[in-house]
């Protein structure tokens, strides 16, 4: 069913105690979420906010993702823990008429990822975002596993789930089987859990030319899991933009980043295992690649982003024949 995204924000301002809502354009609109920037006017000055919602049907029990009700909990927990968010200012109910969602501040920045590699706008930040994305991980880190109920994750089983998808493609492709088999053989044994946002890399960064990281994005991945698993994603060739030299977001150094780790409280996580995750990042995407292309291929989509997408798969391919000469 169709909402009238600013004809509903209008009728929620009495409950946000705000006179006029205006400025209502959508920033974006993919298969699973839509996201809305609007302006407030009421008592404490002009706000731009930003709304976050799930046009259709969801089922936590099955999916991936968390619902928006877990990811409003989870930024809510975050920014108790110090860690830079959007701060969260409803949670949306039944009777608001938006559906799934929520609204959170919009904080000012960049967050595409080319542009944070590339702009000289970001010059003067980019050689400490290393550091600051490790003390901001070591924050999130920090929030207690009890503090929302998420599900759980570890290499194997996640080994298990993406051979399991990739072999349903019947695609036969030698780097990913080495890969599939060689992270199986060096597992690292299990250490504590913590609480993961789940997709921690540049592109879910509000990056401005002053503060450096200023919020953190995208929590709907967060689950339970190794801590090297989030340092690592932050690492994955895809993410650094074309600035492979960079190996930590195409902007720093893995020793600025397990620093700002341990400078702000988190574990001593060995540069070993941060790269076998790293391989198992690349390997997940890159099965993720070929997701994408199979669901142009069988018509699913007519989206040309998705056989785009799924054209990178030898991009991952490359970074896994460089890690594994590397010794991971």
């Amino acid at each position: 069913m169709e909402v009238d995204i600013a004809k509903g924000l209008q009728a929620l301002a009495p409950k946000l105690g705000i006179d006029r809502i205006s400025e209502v354009q959508r920033l974006s609109a993919g298969a699973s979420m839509e996201t809305w920037a609007f302006v407030t006017d009421g008592a404490n000055g002009r706000r731009e906010m930003i709304l976050r919602r799930r046009p259709g049907p969801f089922d936590e029990a099955v999916s991936r993702s968390t619902s928006l009700a877990t990811e409003a909990a989870l930024i809510t927990a975050a920014q108790q823990a110090c860690v830079p968010v959007a701060p969260l200012i409803r949670l949306c109910e039944p009777e608001d008429g938006l559906g799934e969602a929520h609204i959170t501040a919009r904080i000012a920045g960049e967050t595409l990822g080319r542009k944070i590699v590339t702009d000289p706008r970001f010059e003067a930040v980019r050689p400490r975002l290393a550091r600051q994305c490790g003390r901001i991980l070591a924050q999130i880190h920090s929030i207690p596993t009890s503090a929302v109920p998420l599900k759980s994750a570890d290499a194997l089983g996640e080994l298990d789930r993406y051979e399991t998808l990739y072999r349903s493609f019947g695609a036969e492709r030698p780097i990913l089987e080495l890969a599939f088999q060689h992270l199986r053989q060096h597992a690292p044994r299990p250490m504590a859990e913590v609480l993961l946002h789940g997709d921690f890399r540049n592109g879910n960064l509000i990056v401005n030319e002053t503060d450096g990281v200023a919020a953190v994005l995208d929590w709907e991945l967060s689950h339970h899991g190794d801590p090297a698993e989030d340092l690592s994603w932050l690492c994955v060739n895809s993410w650094r933009f074309g600035v492979s030299a960079k190996p930590v977001g195409g902007f720093g150094d893995y020793q600025d980043l397990l620093d700002g780790y341990a400078e702000a409280g988190g574990g001593e996580i060995p540069l070993s295992r941060v790269r076998y995750w790293q391989a198992l990042g690349s390997l997940k995407w890159g099965v993720m690649c070929l997701l994408m292309y199979s669901s142009y291929a069988s018509g699913a989509t007519s989206s040309i982003e998705r056989p785009m997408i799924g054209r990178r798969v030898s991009e991952t391919e490359i970074d896994l024949i460089n890690l594994l000469e590397a010794g991971l």
